[in-house]
């Protein structure tokens, strides 16, 4: 609203004192005279311009002021206050005063404070109020620059707290040097901000950003002893503050050559200490001048402080990391070896917390005669000792299997190699040996999870297999040996209980879960490595999200492509001469190996004269025996096949056909094999002697 001018003033109101009009005039104090009863504000030069109006001596034209007029001329927050200061002093007949903005004509916001005493007439009502008026836009800026310095501090302990927890949060030197770069910094905000470290001697740029990625980097690889702001920084272990480009040519003329092609104007160069080590420098540029104030340079201290704190945490959580990943992977396999006829994946995640490293392990192991050993376990423990425990254990696992042992004495040898390491620690393990021509698996497990089995159709299923007492628990414990059969396209998944168990979820509950993940016909309409990999991927990545871990994770996939097409229809067994149990495994063997051939309608025959021809070798002689058992197709695939069965020895004693009396208790072994082969024979060697007998297959 324009300001207006009442008509000629009472001048015995206005006019001050003679005595006080210097004083006035000295302050800036101007007075006025509000009429109360017609509604007219007056007041002198001084105050016309403190409150930014015209004065009506100089324009006698213009409006009278009144109360509304003037009120419309206060800033729309203030208003409100003065109106109910001024009539609460009409009630009254008192005092009132207020401090208010109010916005002048060239759009500049100026700040007024006034006093002022309401007069009463003769009857006692109040006629007038007359007071007196200064300008208070001085004290409007402080209060301006008061509140936001205010907020300023505000957003800077905000900023603090905010950074501190991210810089928390920050476990690895890669993560301290991302929170950095990504700050912003309240009041000053930056242009540019590098994270460099310090390694063998010189400053190396870890992060950066605002800066030219195409250009080479102005800070990168700086000696420690240079003439360069940041290697004084951290000699110095105080900021360099350099707010001007001159200000740094002046003090580093050695290094301006390489930053003059830079546009940044501005720098502050913050020593990373701690522990009284220094561990690097933060670079905060900008591309303006920008000289600091106090508050400013106290900001940026305490940053550099937590970024330091944090990257000395991280320093040394990498160095274990490291360490804690090197010794795993020198303990682990570094590689599957290539098996014919299976496709492989494995996979091991450390736990969550700590050093990363236990005693969860896998293997895979090619055995003599076409086989191939799984091996999956986990030593008591999750620390660099369990570790340990594990190498030793895996490799002398390993060299039990490979010198051809069966599974239950590999388990049982181990058993007793973990008691007497001594080291107070026990293993849950499972040994399985897998015949990669037949697809036959003999299992061994002590304390350990069964095994799942996904089948060709995309059925899965836990596969019991009978247990003994963990490794290392008792030397003379002996392991039984669960036989079950895989048919091609037919997956073995072997685990540790750090996939299936957490603390919200029990081992029974993740077993059901794992089996139903791997199930599915989606998992069997891809196939070849990559399917594997795949499948392996999607099951450890959803237990590597869970927040519940806090156990290490082995995992073993092995999935059984069956016989080559190339491969001769052929199985080939020698049977220790003390090994009783081996004869049965050859018998379920050979019965699997006939089913596969097509031939199965023979496997009882097969398994009665086989089992005849071998009791024979081992009875009669005190070496091994030499089980060969091939299928001959005579005349292409439409005409007979014939299976041929042979048993080396190495006895020269030949067997006699005798007719044993009803009461004897052997004898008619080789009644049996004419009886019921097509043809059988002995054959001389070298050493020794071969029986076999042929049965014919028809169509």
């Amino acid at each position: 609203m324009a300001p207006t001018t009442p008509s000629p003033r009472p001048s015995a109101a206005l006019d001050p004192p003679i005595a006080l009009e210097p004083a006035m005039a000295a302050n800036g104090i101007g007075s006025f005279d509000w009429d109360l009863r017609r509604d007219l504000i007056v007041g002198d030069a001084r105050a016309c311009r403190i409150l930014g109006i015209d004065d009506p001596a100089e324009n006698p034209g213009l409006p009278p002021l009144t109360a509304e007029s003037f009120l419309a001329l206060l800033h729309p927050e203030d208003a409100p206050i003065v109106r109910r200061r001024v009539e609460h002093a009409v009630r009254e007949l008192g005092q009132c005063g207020a401090y208010y903005r109010t916005l002048f004509a060239d759009g500049e916001m100026h700040a007024v404070r006034f006093r002022a005493r309401v007069l009463a007439d003769e009857d006692g009502k109040p006629s007038h109020m007359v007071g007196f008026v200064w300008d208070a836009t001085v004290e409007l800026h402080k209060r301006v620059r008061a509140d936001r310095l205010a907020l300023l501090r505000e957003e800077r302990t905000r900023f603090i707290k905010e950074a501190a927890r991210a810089l928390s949060e920050a476990t690895t030197m890669q993560d301290v040097a991302r929170v950095f770069t990504e700050l912003p910094l309240p009041g000053i905000p930056p242009d540019g901000l590098i994270l460099a470290v310090l390694e063998s001697g010189r400053i190396q740029i870890l992060r950066s950003t605002g800066y030219d990625p195409a250009a080479p980097p102005p800070y990168d690889h700086v000696p420690l002893d240079a003439d360069h702001p940041a290697a004084l920084a951290l000699r110095t272990r105080t900021p360099v503050f350099l707010g001007s480009r001159a200000a740094y040519q002046e003090r580093f003329p050695g290094a301006w050559p390489q930053v003059s092609p830079s546009p940044k104007q501005g720098w502050a160069f913050l020593p990373l200490v701690a522990s009284g080590r220094p561990l690097g420098v933060c670079l905060v540029s900008f591309d303006e001048e920008r000289a600091l104030d106090s508050e400013d340079r106290t900001l940026l201290s305490t940053l550099g402080g937590m970024v330091a704190q944090s990257l000395a945490r991280a320093r040394l959580h990498d160095a274990e990391h490291e360490l804690a990943a090197g010794l795993q992977r020198v303990l682990l396999p570094r590689s599957i070896p290539p098996l014919p006829g299976f496709t492989s994946a494995v996979r091991y995640l450390p736990a969550g917390t700590g050093l990363q490293i236990g005693g969860d392990w896998y293997d895979v192991v090619p055995l003599p005669g076409g086989h191939v050993g799984l091996v999956i376990g986990d030593v008591q423990g999750h620390d660099v000792h369990a570790a340990g425990v594990m190498g030793q254990l895996r490799i002398a696992l390993r060299a039990y299997a490979a010198e051809g042992h069966p599974p239950a004495a590999v388990m049982a040898r181990a058993s007793r190699f973990l008691a007497d390491l001594d080291t107070g620690h026990f293993a849950t393990c499972l040994y399985v040996e897998v015949n990669v021509d037949y697809g036959a698996a003999y299992a061994v497990r002590a304390g350990h999870l069964d095994p799942l089995v996904r089948r060709a159709d995309g059925s899965s299923a836990i596969q019991p297999v009978a247990g003994g007492l963990p490794l290392g628990i008792d030397p003379e414990n002996s392991y039984p040996v669960t036989r079950f059969t895989l048919d091609p396209g037919e997956l073995l998944l072997l685990c540790t209980d750090g996939l299936v168990e957490t603390r919200t979820v029990d081992i029974d509950a993740g077993m059901e879960r794992l089996r139903v993940a791997i199930g599915g016909a989606h998992t069997v309409q891809a196939q070849g490595p990559d399917a594997l990999e795949a499948l392996a991927d999607r099951i450890v990545g959803a237990a590597a999200d869970s927040h519940d871990r806090d156990d290490d994770i082995a995992m073993l996939l092995l999935r059984w492509e069956g016989p080559a097409e190339a491969r001769p229809r052929q199985l080939r067994r020698r049977i220790p001469q003390a090994d009783l149990q081996q004869i049965s495994e050859v018998r379920g063997e050979l019965r699997d190996a006939v089913r596969r051939w097509g031939v199965g309608d023979l496997a009882d025959t097969v398994e009665l004269l086989t089992s005849e021809l071998v009791t024979n070798a081992l009875v009669h002689t005190d070496r091994d025996a030499l089980l060969t058992a091939r299928l001959y197709q005579e005349g292409g695939e439409a005409g007979p096949a014939r299976l041929r069965v042979e048993v080396d020895d190495e006895s020269d004693l030949w067997p006699k056909r005798r007719t044993p009396g009803e009461q004897a208790s052997s004898g008619r072994g080789l009644m049996l094999v004419e009886a019921l082969a097509d043809a059988w024979g002995v054959d001389p060697r070298g050493s020794g002697k071969r029986m076999w007998f042929e049965l014919i297959h028809h169509q």
